[in-house]
């Protein structure tokens, strides 16, 4: 590291001073405080989490201050405090039907039940830079939906109703839970590990793969099911008491892609599932995670593995930002004894190639 360089530890010093004094800016203009990032960049935040393994807002926005606005180091920040936290034990899987929906779409059905609700959403805006925001105008107060609870069963649930989708298999509620988290990453993956993978993978990552398998690097023809946001409850098994307590609500965004699947010499045809799951409002995010994990499904269907989509091992070992991150970044740190080694290596070679040369060796043998 550059602490061994002679003053190397004073350059270190300094270099935070001065990665504070970039961070700050100009002292003139009102400083950012955590607050307002919490409040008002929320997809920032909810990225951050996910990406991070840690649902908490608040701890979000202090990493993305601290980051200076790099996401990807912000997340770094989140999974080096939550390995800090002690762990009581696993909450019950949450019950996406029962959320409490904010936005709910469909793009297979113009009518389901419990209707399509828009939410907020930037897909029917203009993509006009609003100078407005910058003056500060005054936000109108949207319209909301009349009180009362209204029935939103999932789209795959009624497609599913009439044998037109595969089947969840059913959970086995003893069976061991893998977590990403605490344990490496182990291939083959099964599909709930491939999912955490997904889910904490970096969102451009995730976008893009699920971006080529739409051009035909993979087998898709995907329809978006449903995509929904809203509050899930979270419940615990309370060991003292014997049942499961609710710890409070969670926003996450769900997305069930629909595929096409043209059946076996033993299974009719049927429509096959993607599935993508996030904190907070992650809908790209979901979506490419969808389009990704039925591609990595490719084997278990019988379907040719010949694209990156498909490669489990690409897919899950090049996914997570942290890592890369610290792959990539690391070339930055000192390596002057690796490279004295190899420059003195070249130096030898071309010595010898010369030798060769002057003894009346051709040069191509002289290189073999």
């Amino acid at each position: 590291m550059y602490v061994a360089v002679k003053g190397g530890e004073r350059a270190i010093d300094n270099a935070h001073r001065l990665l504070a004094h970039a961070r700050r800016g100009d002292p003139a203009v009102p400083e950012v405080a955590p607050a307002q990032i919490r409040e008002q960049l929320t997809l920032a935040v909810d990225r951050v989490m996910t990406e991070g393994s840690l649902y908490d807002r608040d701890l979000a926005a202090i990493a993305i201050k601290q980051a200076r606005g790099d996401l990807v180091e912000a997340a770094f920040l989140v999974r080096a405090f939550r390995t800090t936290l002690p762990r009581f034990g696993a909450s019950e899987p949450v019950d996406t039907g029962a959320m409490q929906v904010a936005r709910r779409v469909s793009a297979t059905f113009k009518d389901i039940p419990g209707g399509q609700v828009l939410g907020p959403t930037f897909d029917y805006t203009h993509r006009l830079v609003d100078f407005l925001l910058e003056a500060g105008a005054d936000v109108p107060e949207p319209a909301h939906a009349p009180a009362g609870e209204t029935a939103m069963p999932r789209v795959t649930d009624l497609l599913g109703a009439d044998d037109l989708i595969e089947r969840n298999p059913p959970g086995d509620p003893d069976a061991p839970v893998p977590d990403l988290t605490r344990e490496p990453l182990d291939l083959p993956a099964g599909r709930d590990l491939r999912l955490q993978n997904l889910a904490r993978g970096d969102e451009g990552f995730i976008l893009a793969l699920g971006y080529s398998t739409q051009r035909g690097f993979g087998r898709s023809h995907p329809f978006a099911g449903e995509i929904r946001l809203g509050e899930v409850e979270v419940e615990f098994v309370a060991e003292d008491v014997g049942f499961a307590v609710p710890l409070g609500e969670i926003t996450v965004t769900e997305c069930q892609m629909v595929n096409q699947f043209k059946g076996s010499a033993t299974e009719p045809p049927r429509f096959t599932r993607g599935y993508g799951l996030a904190f907070g409002h992650c809908e790209r995010k979901t979506m490419g995670m969808a389009l990704v994990d039925r591609a990595l499904r490719a084997e278990e269907l019988g379907e040719e593995v010949k694209a990156p989509a498909q490669d489990e091992e690409f897919v899950l070992m090049h996914s997570d930002n942290v890592q890369a991150t610290g792959f990539v970044e690391h070339l930055k740190l000192p390596h002057y004894v690796d490279f004295q080694a190899e420059l003195g290596l070249i130096r030898q070679m071309r010595r010898e190639i010369a030798e060769r040369q002057a003894g009346g060796e051709p040069l191509k043998e002289a290189a073999e």
